[in-house]
């Protein structure tokens, strides 16, 4: 075979291969994959508030999840169970409140510019009930990011030390935790993607495979109508 036919082959093939990627890709940031949640709305000054309750953790356990060991994110039901979804249906032009009980250590962020809040009110969050404006990077444990938003929290993970630490999820706020708070505010409706950026997943290649690349663990999206 001729050098020209085998080069056309094999950029013909690149290319084919680029296409197939692009649409794998396309489909992750899209495909929902997930029962969703619809969080409760509030009204202030006419205007639709949530309040978004999730706790992080460092394994699921059985009750929750077919993968007990993986690391995931829970969200708080209206009766206070914490169920395993990361779909979330959400009001538009909205002001949402978060608060995030993190339960995992720390395993630090590989680009220290994440540890800054970024896409909140006033860039800053408060951690264990004192503000911040960003926390160290060696003691992220994970993010919660929507980069549709420009939006990124590092949170800081709970001390190696510390007693009392939870196994398996759900796990008690009586056990070792950190709080962290913020505010962000949505805006036209879409479908959002937002993610944990810290590479949390044990056991796989470079900690960002299993649950960090499944919807319904570290990642989902916001539904915003």
């Amino acid at each position: 075979m001729r050098f020209g036919v085998k080069l056309l082959l094999i950029a013909s093939a690149v290319v084919a291969g680029g296409v197939l990627i692009g649409f794998y890709v396309a489909n992750l940031t899209t495909l929902q994959g997930s029962a969703s949640y619809t969080i409760p709305v509030q009204q202030a000054s006419g205007k639709p508030v949530v309040n978004l309750k999730i706790e992080t953790v460092a394994a699921v356990g059985p009750q929750l999840s077919p993968n007990p060991d993986w690391v995931s994110y829970l969200i708080q039901n209206q009766k206070g169970a914490w169920i395993r979804r990361t779909v979330w249906k959400l009001p538009a032009n909205a002001t949402v409140h978060v608060t995030v009980y993190n339960f995992d250590g720390a395993s630090g962020l590989r680009n220290p510019y994440l540890a800054r809040p970024q896409g909140v009110d006033g860039n800053q969050v408060t951690i264990d009930g004192k503000p911040a404006t960003g926390i160290d990077p060696n003691d992220a444990s994970h993010t919660f990011a929507v980069p549709a938003y420009h939006l990124i929290v590092a949170l800081p993970g709970v001390a190696d030390n510390a007693k009392n630490q939870c196994g398996y999820a759900p796990c008690s706020l009586k056990l070792a935790h950190r709080t962290i708070q913020f505010t962000f505010h949505t805006g036209a409706p879409g479908h959002y993607r937002w993610q944990c950026f810290v590479p949390c997943a044990a056991g796989w290649i470079d900690g960002f495979g299993g649950p960090m690349q499944t919807i319904g663990y570290m990642d989902g999206f916001l539904d915003v109508s």
